[in-house]
């Protein structure tokens, strides 16, 4: 089942994609029985939104031995987590908004874990799965140098429209062994498989949640492959998992501004 969250002429709704294209409307949210309301919606007539709106978003750094080596990092023994505000996520469609205070702004592909109704406290690798809702296509996007000069993430990955998920959340896909890939204006920047993780799904989850209790709807950012460059305003980003979909966004400048360039640029 294919979960997505959009806004039509009568508000906003979560419903199911169908074969046909269609979208059917379901009352409430997902995390729980699905009862459909009987109204079905054509994807052309309304806009697709980020699938959930979740109370935090935890990316796992170096969690790719090739990415780790291009930066320059080791691979660490633990999952290396840190914390994305929730009004960083953005949705298919929307825009990557630039800031000022970066002049190296880059993207990371990555497959996003969705928290089911469950959540998570304290759960074992053996167990961890039992915590999963579905999963979806994110970007981690990442004002590099700031992250340089801070030493730490927080603000390097937290600007508003930093963290695009989406087209949907699928609660079928089989995460063990697809490519996560990355598209700058139809350049392939970034292919990797999710085989290639350092550490595990369940590994992941289960980690965290010895640090913090994982909610129904947090989002798991499980860490970007090798590849990870420059995005600029006026380009189109498409992160693409195998069998799972795409997440477009088109990036911007901040209103007001010239649109930022990489330092090394004439």
């Amino acid at each position: 089942m294919r979960i997505v969250r959009f806004a039509h002429p009568q508000g906003m709704s979560f419903g199911t994609v169908e074969s046909d294209g269609d979208l059917a409307q379901i009352e409430g949210h997902p995390f729980g029985a699905i009862v459909y309301t009987g109204a079905r919606f054509d994807p052309a007539d309304v806009r697709l939104l980020s699938p959930i709106l979740p109370s935090k978003v935890i990316g796992v750094g170096r969690n790719y031995a090739a990415h780790a080596a291009e930066l320059g990092n080791e691979v660490s023994a633990e999952p290396l987590i840190f914390l994305k505000p929730s009004t960083s996520v953005i949705g298919p469609g929307d825009p990557i908004r630039l800031t000022p205070l970066s002049n190296d702004v880059e993207h990371e592909a990555e497959l996003a874990v969705v928290i089911g109704a469950k959540g998570a406290r304290r759960v074992t690798q053996a167990n961890a799965m039992d915590s999963v809702f579905g999963y979806t296509c994110g970007n981690d996007v990442t004002a590099r140098d700031l992250q340089k000069k801070d030493v730490q993430f927080t603000r390097a990955k937290g600007f508003d429209s930093f963290c695009p998920i989406g087209p949907w959340i699928d609660t079928e896909f089989d995460p063990a062994d697809v490519e996560v890939r990355c598209e700058v204006d139809g350049e392939v920047r970034q292919s990797g498989r999710t085989s290639q993780m350092v550490h595990s799904i369940p590994a992941i989850i289960a980690f965290i949640s010895e640090v913090m209790t994982l909610l129904p709807g947090d989002v798991i950012l499980t860490g970007t492959p090798a590849g990870v460059g420059p995005i600029l305003a006026g380009q189109r980003v498409d992160v693409i998992i195998e069998n799972l979909g795409t997440l477009p966004n088109l990036v911007t400048a901040p209103a007001g501004s010239t649109p930022a360039t990489r330092a090394e640029d004439p």
